[in-house]
């Protein structure tokens, strides 16, 4: 055999091939991660109250969704509960909150859970503690609606009244074994809060939290 000769050099051991190769996969990467990120973006972005007018679904729904009524429906197509958005109903006496007086509601609920932090103990949109109750779906939980029992603890007759009641003396109603311990928190603190439960009810998270309790009424085929 001749001295000059070589004997071929495998594709796999070439660095050439695998140095292409990486420089291929790093930039397809590079884009799918761009298309990806800008596909979220547009899910997660919150909707307007034109979009509710109009019955477009968006799944972080306008803070003005607190004039609607809000359910959890089970979706065959997706196999689990979504949030589904009815006709506008009266909270806390109006049905009539503009996206502007919607977000400053929004906000002082938003502030005054970060304020009595609440995720010390409780869990929101997975981010929190597993020592009380999940919030993320607190709004359309059964023990709230009509003829729920914090309904008649409270003595009152609307889910928004019984959650603004019980939160500001939470150490008065045996709600859980856990008992919540009275924070301090005040009607416009506790309005705020209402506000933003009702609203977070109504993000589409995908059936999450899985074992959330299935609203009463509510078919699974």
């Amino acid at each position: 055999m001749s001295e000059d000769y070589k004997e071929p050099e495998s594709v796999w051991t070439s660095n050439r091939f695998w140095s292409r190769s990486a420089g291929w996969v790093t930039g397809f990467s590079a884009v799918l991660l761009i298309l990806l990120t800008m596909d979220t973006l547009g899910q997660i972005t919150m909707g307007s109250a034109e979009d509710l007018a109009n019955k477009v679904t968006k799944r972080v729904p306008s803070a003005s969704v607190i004039n609607y009524k809000v359910t959890y429906e089970y979706s065959a197509v997706r196999g689990h509960e979504v949030p589904v958005i009815g006709e506008k109903e009266l909270f806390f006496g109006r049905n009539d909150y503009s996206e502007a007086e919607a977000n400053a509601l929004l906000e002082k609920g938003k502030l005054t859970s970060q304020a009595k932090n609440c995720m010390n103990c409780h869990t929101l949109l997975g981010n929190g503690a597993y020592y009380a109750p999940d919030l993320t779906k607190a709004w359309l939980d059964p023990a709230w609606q009509a003829g729920g029992v914090m309904q008649g603890m409270t003595g009152t007759t609307s889910t928004d009244e019984a959650m603004l009641v019980f939160l500001q003396n939470p150490d008065k109603y045996a709600s859980h074994a856990r008992r919540m311990p009275n924070l301090g928190i005040t009607p416009e603190e506790a309005k705020g809060l209402v506000a933003f439960l009702k609203q977070m009810s109504s993000i589409d998270t995908n059936g999450f939290p899985r074992n959330f309790n299935k609203i009463q009424g509510s078919t699974q085929k």
